[in-house]
């Protein structure tokens, strides 16, 4: 099996669709869009976007961790806004979570077609840490301690 499809305990079951992936052998985390919802499939913070974002990135967090990553670990975010009047409240949320270096991001209005009054959407790539390094055993000497010389 060249990669898991992971179900986090904190998120409600997704319907045809996995909500992250990870690569067994590799270090990539593919996380599917995530709206705002709670463990019961429910939106959390309808009609507010600040709300909605921070649940969205709780939910991040939640299967970031599940994969052995992190939101600090995040490579790449693609956002999905109702509206790009909304990116600022969006952004402000945003920028609390990824840290000084953010992941390269794009941003898409895409118009009232979240379910269930979701106002924003973010899905993501991040890296696993790269394991520790196994520790290196001495090598056995090939040279011969040299023999006393006789006088």
């Amino acid at each position: 099996m060249a990669h898991l499809h992971l179900q986090p305990a904190a998120l409600a079951p997704p319907r045809g669709y996995s909500h992250v992936v990870s690569a067994v052998r590799g270090t990539t985390v593919y996380v599917a869009g995530q709206v705002a919802f709670d463990a019961d499939g429910r939106v959390v913070g309808a009609g507010d976007l600040r709300a909605q974002t921070e649940q969205v990135f709780a939910n991040l967090k939640a299967i970031l961790e599940e994969a052995g990553s992190g939101l600090d670990r995040l490579v790449k975010t693609t956002v999905f806004l109702t509206t790009l009047a909304d990116f600022a409240g969006m952004n402000d949320v945003y920028r609390q979570h990824v840290g000084a270096v953010p992941p390269a991001r794009s941003t898409v209005p895409v118009g009232e077609t979240f379910p269930d009054g979701a106002l924003v959407e973010i899905e993501a790539m991040a890296v696993k840490p790269a394991k520790a390094a196994a520790p290196r055993r001495a090598a056995k000497s090939s040279r011969r301690t040299p023999a006393k010389r006789r006088r």
